[in-house]
């Protein structure tokens, strides 16, 4: 599939030269779009619909380094080089201290230069994605790492305390996987884990976050959800897994229950800490109610 490339100058004449360029590349093939404003760049830039983008430093009255700053801070992960009539190091740290990949002067931008820059920032931010990913996922399973969940949690919890809007926290714990690793070993353990993660992933909404918060125990923040639909939620949870045995190594089949506890912000909790403390105490509450049921905090 050939990607997509976009052009934010205000320059015409530039787009024109620059389509030219692009049609000497000796290996690689882009289809070439163009923005003319730093509205319409950043717009177009913001849409997640291109591979990387060429952005001039001189865009009217607004200049490059502020629309990189500002798509930046807009949540934009799409590998920018900064194009510039200026050879000043200046401009250059700030570029990249912007969060340009790349800077590249004018008038002395030959085909290959450019093919080779496009190269360049497209396989760097394929390794960024890749180190973004290791940072925040969990590498069995592909769920949220711990780290990562607490730092959604603390944002949640304040969101919460501002807005009043209220969000779930469920904590859910493998029946008897100790039983598991020591009866079918520990790569049926994995396949275990691997599973329960899909099923209560599967159940989920896109809005939702789910992790695995540490060993057999996995962690769910379910959006805008009171008690007694975050309670449901677990139970459906809980279900799915009760449906069908899990596929093991050698083809052994594992039937696999959970527990869950669920605590709600800001009814059970005003913290981050009291939260997990609440959502945990009722997990154990399942737990010594004999596992594989739902239990909701001060209930």
């Amino acid at each position: 599939m050939t990607r997509r490339i976009l052009l934010i100058d205000d320059d015409r004449l530039q787009f024109r030269y620059t389509q030219a360029q692009f049609k000497s590349f000796r290996a690689d093939r882009y289809d070439l779009d163009w923005a003319e404003t730093y509205e319409a760049g950043l717009a177009r830039l913001l849409s997640g619909d291109y591979s990387a983008c060429l952005l001039d430093y001189q865009l009217g009255a607004r200049d490059g380094l502020e629309l990189i700053r500002e798509a930046v801070t807009k949540g934009c992960r799409t590998p920018i080089i900064f194009l510039t009539a200026e050879s000043s190091e200046n401009v250059d740290i700030q570029a990249m201290n912007s969060g340009a990949l790349d800077y590249l002067v004018k008038g002395e931008i030959t085909p290959r230069m450019l093919e080779r820059s496009l190269r360049y920032a497209l396989k760097l931010d394929e390794t960024l994605v890749a180190l973004r990913d290791l940072a925040t996922h969990d590498p069995l399973t592909g769920l949220l790492n711990r780290r990562e969940f607490d730092r959604l949690l603390a944002e949640e919890v304040e969101r919460s305390r501002r807005f009043g809007h209220p969000f779930a926290l469920v904590l859910g714990d493998i029946d008897h996987f100790k039983a598991v690793n020591d009866s079918h070993g520990h790569q049926a353990g994995d396949a275990v884990l691997q599973e329960v993660s899909r099923r209560l992933a599967t159940g989920l909404r896109s809005v939702d976050r789910l992790a695995r918060f540490g060993g057999e125990e996995l962690a769910m923040i379910l959006m805008e959800t009171d008690r007694a639909a975050a309670l449901e939620a677990a139970q459906r949870a809980g279900a799915a897994l009760e449906h069908a045995p899990i596929k093991a190594n050698g083809g052994t089949q594992v039937r696999v229950t959970m527990s869950f506890g669920v605590a709600v912000m800001p009814h059970d909790a005003d913290s981050v800490e009291a939260l997990v403390a609440a959502a945990d105490k009722a997990l154990y509450a399942a737990k010594a109610r004999g596992r594989n049921c739902s239990v909701a905090a001060s209930g």
